[in-house]
């Protein structure tokens, strides 16, 4: 069974920071692009970050860039977001998903696992 769990998640004031982790079992990612969307109460699922499979390529959301950082470690079978500056729009649950291929990718219907999510809220 393909399980990705996402931890790491809290309720922060504005201007602080979290690191979420992405663990995944039953098979390895190290072949596949990995993702991170979020979604906000009243909104639909949008994209957050993406990296591809080698950890060398890696893509943001405008809405992020420049405060968050995706990484992973295929050692450990692991992805992480780092978020710094979090801002009270930045309030969701946070979803990890691996996509179909190994590149990268920032549309939600290439990805086929997903995890639970991790619910992030942002007090101002």
């Amino acid at each position: 069974q393909v399980l990705l769990v996402e931890s790491g998640g809290g309720e922060v004031q504005a201007g602080g920071s979290l690191t979420l982790s992405c663990a995944a079992s039953g098979r390895t990612f190290s072949t596949n692009g990995m993702g991170w969307f979020r979604q906000a109460p009243g909104k639909e699922r949008e994209f957050v970050a993406t990296i591809s499979g080698n950890g060398q390529r890696t893509y943001y959301a405008d809405s992020v860039k420049g405060r968050f950082t995706i990484s992973r470690d295929n050692a450990k079978n692991t992805v992480y977001l780092r978020m710094n500056g979090l801002k009270p729009e930045d309030t969701a649950v946070y979803y990890c998903a691996a996509v179909r291929t190994y590149s990268y990718s920032s549309t939600s219907s290439e990805y086929n696992y997903w995890g639970q999510g991790t619910q992030v809220t942002v007090s101002s």
